[in-house]
């Protein structure tokens, strides 16, 4: 594949001294190659980009919505295709990947109501003083470059990039070294759908492309989803332009199970929130705090499920749990492994890479692990679930929040005034009840302390591209 980079309207070869290997984790090879962008094609798509924004955010709303629901119905012609892409290159199963798919389409059909609801945003704004008048304008933020992560390509872009162009904002988009095939689909169908020309651009590349587009000058913002190691890499670059960022960075969420609990509905809660993709989630609720009176007979059953779920290739079996995306991920998991050996925790399930081919491991339970240990503190990214016990609610909210994140938990009772309760003391930015981690394009997605700066979805993922113009005049 050499014509892997969109840039101003066309496809072009890559230019970059990086060649990208395309694996399948379930086999642990590659399946495709591609050469990175250079750093004179991403300064080549900013300019691009720059060029398309005059006439892009000039275009009526309704015109910038009939935009996106094209993606919408394309991203569902391409269904079958780019399902069986995301099992492959990702290791999903099959019902994940049809979910993510679900996801984008749902992200764009959305965002092209809010679209059509922007020229009522512009309002007459009150004032106490005489003699004066005062009106809102809301405007494209302008430029901005998107980096988004290999754990949910085309989902994660599609919540950047659907309110980027409903706001009337250019970008600039650069998937994952990991993941980059699937992101080429928003290009095929800019092209079908005959978007102006720069409006959108993607780039692939490794750290190289990704630097050279958090560095440029010509970005107006930029919106990152991935580590905290990287994501402080991006700010700095922000910093250094003193320009506006979004930054979804990791989790090191809990799940608290009350004792009022029913145990099955417990164990599907816990099983979900931590195998889900494998638990490669920054929401992943990995720390499970669950009471007393519950605990003894709890643990045995969640052991029991975790065991029985059938891991393998989503391809060529009926899977409830595929393999990790990357080797690097493996081995990062598989060193955590270890750390627990080291720290003598207590393993009820799994804590071991898998005997055969591709990039496996079991899902794993690990009791009454240490506050201090790092498997309770640090994220894993792996279906690495970490448990302890706690007796009365003001403690399991204590160390659900004793934690440098804050970007989910999960609240398991049967006590509706308790559940809301314990819901509003928890420190983070999104927080379910008795349920598994449904997320709807409606509601906001984003973390408190290190877990993130601002909101993805909702109103809030279009006002993220926005910026606040107000216009005053003089009566007299």
């Amino acid at each position: 594949m050499t014509t892997s980079h969109y840039i101003a309207g066309r496809w072009v070869e890559g230019q970059g001294s990086d060649c990208i290997s395309v694996n399948d984790p379930a086999l642990g090879q590659p399946f495709a190659e591609l050469m990175a962008a250079s750093v004179a094609q991403v300064d080549q798509a900013v300019t691009a980009a720059r060029g398309a924004l005059p006439a892009w955010k000039n275009t009526s709303a309704s015109e910038r919505a009939a935009y996106l629901r094209g993606f919408a119905e394309q991203l569902g012609q391409r269904r079958e295709a780019l399902i069986t892409l995301q099992m492959r290159n990702n290791g999903k199963p099959r019902h994940e990947a049809e979910i993510d798919l679900d996801d984008a389409i749902a992200t764009f059909g959305y965002y092209a109501e809010l679209a059509e609801q922007l020229p009522s945003k512009n309002r007459d704004v009150p004032l106490a003083a005489p003699g004066f008048s005062a009106r809102t304008r809301l405007e494209p933020v302008g430029v901005v470059g998107l980096i988004v992560p290999w754990n949910f390509p085309l989902v994660t872009s599609a919540w950047k990039l659907a309110p980027a162009l409903a706001a009337g904002c250019t970008v600039v988009l650069k998937p994952s070294e990991v993941t980059p095939l699937i992101e080429q689909a928003y290009g095929q169908i800019a092209d079908a759908l005959g978007l102006p020309a720069g409006v959108l651009n993607i780039v692939n590349g490794k750290a190289e492309t990704g630097a050279a587009l958090s560095n440029h000058n010509g970005l107006d913002k930029l919106s990152f989803t991935g580590s905290n190691s990287v994501g402080s890499q991006v700010m700095r670059s922000a910093s250094a332009q003193c320009r506006p960022v979004t930054l979804e960075l990791g989790g090191k969420s809990a799940i608290v199970v009350f004792d009022d609990c029913d145990v099955g509905q417990a164990v599907e809660w816990i099983v979900a929130g931590i195998t889900w993709n494998a638990g490669q989630m920054c929401s992943a609720t990995s720390r499970l705090l669950v009471q007393d009176g519950i605990a003894d007979a709890l643990l045995p059953r969640l052991q029991a499920a975790l065991e029985q779920l059938r891991v393998g290739n989503p391809l060529t079996e009926e899977v409830d749990m595929g393999p990790l995306t990357s080797q690097a991920q493996w081995l990062k998991v598989a060193g955590y492994f270890a750390t627990a050996r080291e720290e003598g925790l207590q393993r009820l399930a799994g804590g071991k890479a898998l005997d055969r081919d591709g990039w496996f491991v079991s899902p794993t339970l690990y009791a009454d692990v240490p506050k201090d240990s790092r498997l309770w503190t640090e994220e894993i990214f792996g279906p690495v679930l970490c448990a302890r016990r706690f007796a009365t609610e003001e403690q399991a909210i204590a160390e659900a929040n004793d934690s440098r994140f804050g970007l989910v938990a999960t609240v398991c009772s049967a006590d509706p005034e308790r559940a809301e309760r314990v819901a509003d003391a928890l420190e983070v930015g999104h927080v379910w009840i008795n349920s598994v981690q449904a997320v709807f394009v409606e509601t906001s997605w984003g973390g408190t302390k290190g877990s993130g700066i601002g909101r993805e979805l909702g109103p809030w993922g279009l006002s993220a591209y926005q910026s606040v113009k107000h216009v005053t005049r003089c009566l007299g």
